[in-house]
């Protein structure tokens, strides 16, 4: 069997989509595997922040495209970048086991900790998830939009145009640059992650073949994490934009605690909750905590926060 994958260009994507096809070919070492590396409008367009231009499937729109083009088969993913709702009759074939999917802090000096950096640092993100919680954690921030893949920002890092960046664990350690850099991993209580992160996901044409062999790739545990964030943000229309930060990890084997927050950017008005769940309980969660924050006027804040948004444009 041939097999295309399509990926986006990054250094980040193009690791992700060949460990996929190792991982494809330790399946069955007869298959011939290709990439189709593709420029997506999320790549091309640096200069606005994503919340301004549609969110983060921009980033896999054009993969989308070549596989209802039939250029390709399957495309690889970061799942945190996947909306709810996959194109044409697609399905999302496997997710793989996470990496760690804290987010880490990476410093300009030797700092140690988000505490150490002096009052009005420059701090580089655009997700608006990211920006929240900074504030949270301290109102004296100077948070400026960071864009481009994770060699541009790491240069924007070193040319000291911002004294810390907030990036993903996970990329960092898939490109083996850890070492590298001065950071901190950022606590998932304090610093809730995005659905998804962390986790590298296979989106497929709906074709028997294709789906049997993808499937074997994906891992259970993971999936079963994901699809209670995935819910969560669906559930409240959030999409990849939104300042909505939701983790589920296990605690023990019979254990998940899910920390999950919704607020506005400028964190004036947030909801905030941990929860401890029985796996047997975990199916329809995201859905069922999504309408308890629902209760708590998540709707509202985040109708609010569009609009707060408006007036910082």
């Amino acid at each position: 069997m041939t097999l295309t994958i399509a990926t986006r260009k990054s250094l980040l994507a193009l690791w992700q989509s060949e460990f996929v096809k190792n991982e494809l070919k330790k399946i069955d070492n007869t298959l011939n595997i290709n990439l189709l590396e593709l420029n997506t409008k999320g790549d091309i367009i640096l200069d606005t922040p994503l919340a301004k231009i549609g969110g983060k499937n921009l980033f896999i729109k054009e993969l989308e495209n070549a596989m209802y083009e039939k250029k390709a088969q399957i495309s690889v993913h970061s799942l945190k970048d996947v909306g709810a709702n996959l194109a044409y009759d697609f399905k999302l074939s496997a997710i793989l086991k996470r990496e760690v999917c804290n987010d880490v802090c990476v410093f300009a000096g030797k700092e140690k900790s988000l505490s150490e950096l002096k009052k009005g640092a420059v701090i580089g993100t655009t997700s608006l998830r990211r920006q929240m919680q900074l504030n949270l954690l301290r109102d004296d921030f100077n948070i400026k939009s960071l864009r481009g893949n994770l060699q541009t920002r790491l240069n924007k890092l070193k040319n000291k145009e911002f004294d810390a960046i907030i990036l993903a664990y996970a990329g960092l350690k898939r490109l083996n640059i850890l070492d590298e850099l001065n950071y901190v991993l950022l606590d998932t209580k304090e610093m809730i992650p995005a659905a998804g992160q962390g986790a590298v996901a296979i989106e497929s044409i709906n074709d028997e073949n294709i789906l049997s062999l993808t499937k074997k790739l994906n891992c259970e545990k993971t999936a079963m994490l994901c699809k209670i964030e995935r819910d969560f943000t669906k559930t409240l229309n959030g999409g990849c934009g939104a300042p909505i930060g939701i983790n589920a990890a296990f605690i023990n084997e019979n254990e998940i605690r899910i920390n999950a927050i919704v607020g506005l950017v400028n964190a004036k008005k947030i909801i905030k909750m941990q929860k401890t769940i029985k796996i047997q309980n975990a199916d329809d969660y995201g859905e069922i905590l999504a309408k308890e924050f629902i209760k708590e006027g998540a709707l509202n804040l985040l109708a609010e926060n569009e609009e707060l948004l408006k007036t910082m444009q």
